[in-house]
């Protein structure tokens, strides 16, 4: 007898990305179809992206008021509107792995971004924007740094890059730093490595293409809060790109690139003890799930997923070791977070809402809902407007505390999603409380900063 798959804790396939029928656009059509006739008679993700209204638009304004009556040709229509959050996957859908249906839309419209991707129907601007560790090595380049950043701000700049990169004028876009964070990194202050029942004594930071390139600061609070609890870090040799970017573009051979760079390194960190700490959620979630999924045999790509954690999942393993300082000097009043979704998909419960929950005198107003970022979604001409409504529903939420107060704060794990979440609060006009990731509150909590 068929059970909702939701009533059993959703499981992972692995991605058999190698094989020629992956490739193959009618295959990948006919499972398409399959697929959507089960969200069609469902329905219950309506509310999560613009994939699912489309699809039902499309069925509804169809002769036959059916999947078969919508022309396949318009299948791409769907598929351009997911940007691979999970959360339908993770949150909403009853049809998952182990039900016998065996449901995996967000990983069928990867496998459709590929086929498009492999067809050259990506272009070069999409490939560009997906290309972090390119445009981010002008990061730390004295004069270059500030000329780009200023004539960034420019109208007639913006103007430009909207019509030759697809970058909406009106999104926001991060600075390049002065200072990368590799560069700016000081030496840990502790050497004892005091490994607990839960978590290694010692970290590796995995430094992630955006705090390395952009907001650095991040990353030196999250230094910050490891010196303080006595706990001895290193950054990971060397590293690449994750491969987040490219995996929503459908370019899986960029992906594997990444994986060659960053597995044989971050796997001696992960033989040598490390807890390996990305404080990017979706650079954590791709070595703990995308990557895992896509090289499921290798078994040192198995071995750094055991081995990577999410900062505050870290920390909150770390407190029920009893080796975490829970004195915090400075109260932080009202902080509106929320959890963003490549957090949420790693299923390791709402880790930073509990840190944040610890500090005296601070109260926290958690919102469990996409932001509508989600990386280049949120910045290209073609789809901005639709992050900005996507984020509505959460702004609105975040502007106001349960108790009726207006925040101090907004917050987010995902930098990216906290800045869009920021703009979302200008453009409706519901106020300027001021934005800081997660760490640097935990910091400034700390009395750090």
């Amino acid at each position: 007898m068929a059970t909702e798959g939701n009533l059993q804790a959703p499981t992972r396939h692995a991605l058999d990305w190698k094989n020629p029928d992956f490739h193959d656009e009618a295959k990948c059509f006919e499972e398409l179809e399959r697929i959507f006739d089960i969200c069609h008679g469902c329905r219950r993700c309506v509310s999560l992206c613009g994939s699912f209204p489309t699809l039902f638009d499309l069925v509804d304004e169809s002769p036959s008021m059916e999947v078969d009556g919508v022309n396949k040709a318009d299948y791409w229509k769907v598929v351009d509107q997911c940007y691979m959050c999970d959360l339908c996957y993770m949150t909403k859908c009853p049809y998952t792995p182990p039900h016998e249906w065996n449901l995996d839309f967000p990983h069928t419209m990867l496998r459709a971004k590929a086929i498009k991707f492999k067809k050259g129907e990506v272009g070069l601007a999409e490939r560009f924007l997906a290309s972090t560790d390119v445009h981010g090595q002008f990061a730390g380049i004295p004069v270059v740094v500030q000329a780009v950043n200023a004539v960034n701000k420019t109208k007639a700049a913006r103007g430009l890059l909207e019509r030759v990169a697809g970058v909406d004028q009106n999104a926001w876009l991060p600075e390049l730093a002065t200072k990368r964070f590799r560069s700016a990194a000081p030496q840990a202050a502790s050497t004892q490595v005091v490994d607990g029942e839960r978590t290694p004594g010692k970290v590796a930071i995995f430094s992630t293409c955006y705090i390395n390139y952009n907001e650095p600061g991040i990353g030196l609070d999250l230094l910050k809060i490891l010196d303080h609890n006595g706990i001895p870090y290193t950054l990971v040799e060397k590293e690449s790109c994750c491969g987040m970017p490219r995996l929503e573009l459908g370019d899986l051979d960029a992906v594997e690139k990444s994986q060659q760079a960053n597995i044989p390194v971050l796997a001696k960190y992960a033989r040598e003890g490390y807890a390996i700490l990305a404080a990017v959620p979706s650079c954590a979630l791709m070595f703990k799930q995308e990557i895992p999924l896509m090289f499921s045999d290798d078994a040192d790509t198995q071995l750094v997923k055991a081995h990577v954690w999410d900062p505050f999942e870290y920390f909150m393993a770390r407190k029920r070791d009893g080796l975490l300082k829970t004195e915090f000097p400075q109260k932080l009043g009202h902080v509106s977070y929320q959890i963003p979704c490549h957090g949420r998909v790693q299923n390791i419960g709402r880790k930073t809402e509990e840190m944040l929950k610890l500090i005296p005198d601070t109260t926290v107003n958690t919102i469990e809902r996409c932001s509508g970022h989600a990386g280049t979604f949120g910045v290209k001409k073609a789809s901005h407007q639709q992050a900005m409504k996507i984020g509505k529903p959460v702004f609105k939420a975040m502007a106001t505390m349960k108790d009726g107060n207006l925040p101090d704060y907004i917050s987010s794990d995902c930098p990216l999603g906290g800045h869009h979440i920021a703009q979302g609060f200008e453009v409706n006009g519901l106020g300027a409380p001021e934005l800081q990731h997660p760490l640097s509150l935990v910091a400034r909590a700390y009395g750090l900063k």
